[in-house]
């Protein structure tokens, strides 16, 4: 294996080094192994959404990212608000995930923002709590859940969004909306609840993380309030950091919530990157049906995929054009996220060609979901294999067979 190299991750053991070793990996190629990559936002949509998605399929399509680990949102149908409505997503887990995948807990009642959930029943079984899709409008109930959180040891990851500001936007509120007729999301209706927050877990001591940031004012608030002792930690996605509203189309797969917003937007969040403000990166994985996504801008549903794109488009994009560093990427996709939401690193690992080139094909991706904003863009980097627990959890080049 000497035309292989390691970066972020300690020297495999003889189990793993084995797996390794008997991956299909080219003798004329160099390869570089990873540790595992973590996603602590993803949406696999099962139960109660399999037409989009299902644990069995978006775990695998994770592998075939490089992650061993992510963490599934709570917007399901039942809801896990309570042990009873977790109990069928933590069986799919166990009988079909091809990775480690840890369920989030609602913090309120089927997301409704009016009665906490089962907090206390539910803190052995789940990573942390959140609402995702839905922001908690009173800061009552927030108080509240951070108060029980930080009793329990656990984070609130909060998706920050104002309803009373939204008045039917569906793309950022700028030059884009204004130039096309459409209507626009505020900025303010995501860093106004991130404001409130930050007060409220200063002064309960609660652990808070704020889901997919797009915006230069809520990276001014996290870096403020992280000078100010508060714990908190933010992650952003590949598509915040990449494209900008000139990026966007007439299409449903440039649609997603929070909007790509500005270029003043996109290099703030870069510059939060490099500062530490952004704590790590997650993709925000989100599928829908073809019929969901086809609808245009102003009546496509939410969200696009993102887990079998997110290191190539990273490492073509910002590592290979000199703005972060390779050990940068690998501390934000892998490490950092581990250690906020105490996900333990173990004998997993991922194995890339760096210099493998290709055209984002969404047709090519495991997952159900296909909507992407990045279709067609030119990339570099391909993944030879991912291991965990000493097995191989994906394997390019043998009909994506899973073991």
């Amino acid at each position: 294996m000497d035309h292989i190299r390691l970066v972020g991750c300690a020297q495999p053991g003889s189990r793993s080094m084995e797996v390794l070793s008997s991956l299909p990996l080219l003798s004329d190629h160099s390869y570089t192994v990873f540790p595992g990559f973590c996603d602590v936002h993803v949406h696999f949509r099962e139960p109660g959404f399999s037409y989009k998605e299902t644990i069995a399929s978006g775990s695998r399509a994770a592998a075939r990212g490089g992650y061993t680990a992510v963490c599934a949102m709570p917007n399901l149908n039942p809801v896990p608000d309570s042990v009873q409505h977790l109990q069928p997503e933590l069986d799919l887990i166990r009988n079909t995930a091809a990775i480690a995948v840890y369920p989030y807990g609602a913090i309120t009642v089927d997301e409704k923002g009016e009665r906490l959930a089962e907090l206390e029943a539910l803190a052995p079984h789940v990573i942390a709590f959140s609402d995702d899709g839905r922001g908690v409008q009173s800061p009552d109930m927030m108080r509240h859940a951070m108060e029980t959180a930080r009793r329990l040891g656990k984070v609130i990851a909060a998706h920050c969004e104002d309803n009373s500001l939204l008045r039917g936007g569906y793309i950022h509120d700028g030059a884009y909306a204004a130039a096309h007729g459409h209507r626009g999301i505020c900025s303010q209706s995501e860093w106004g609840p991130i404001a409130r927050d930050v007060k409220l877990a200063a002064e309960t001591g609660c652990a808070y993380h704020v889901c997919h940031i797009s915006c230069k004012e809520s990276v001014d608030i996290i870096r403020k309030a992280k000078a100010a002792g508060v714990n908190v930690s933010c992650e952003t996605a590949p598509h915040y950091l990449l494209m900008n509203e000139n990026d966007l189309r007439e299409d449903g797969r440039f649609k997603m919530n929070p909007p790509i917003r500005s270029r003043a937007d996109q290099e703030a969040l870069i510059e939060g990157l490099l500062d530490g403000t952004i704590d790590m990166i997650a993709t925000d994985h989100a599928p829908h049906s073809a019929e969901e996504k086809s609808k245009g801008l102003a009546g496509s549903a939410f969200g696009i995929v993102g887990l079998e794109t997110a290191f190539p488009l990273l490492y073509t994009y910002l590592v290979r054009q000199g703005v972060i560093s390779l050990e940068k990427l690998v501390h934000l996709m892998a490490i950092a996220p581990r250690r906020r939401f105490s996900i333990p690193l173990g004998e997993e690992y991922t194995v890339w060609d760096l210099d493998a080139a290709c055209a984002i094909d969404p047709a090519d991706f495991l997952s159900q979901g296909k909507a992407t904003p990045f279709a067609g863009w030119q990339v570099r980097g391909r993944c030879a294999g991912t291991v965990l627990d000493g097995k191989r959890v994906y394997e390019d080049g043998n009909e994506c067979r899973f073991l």
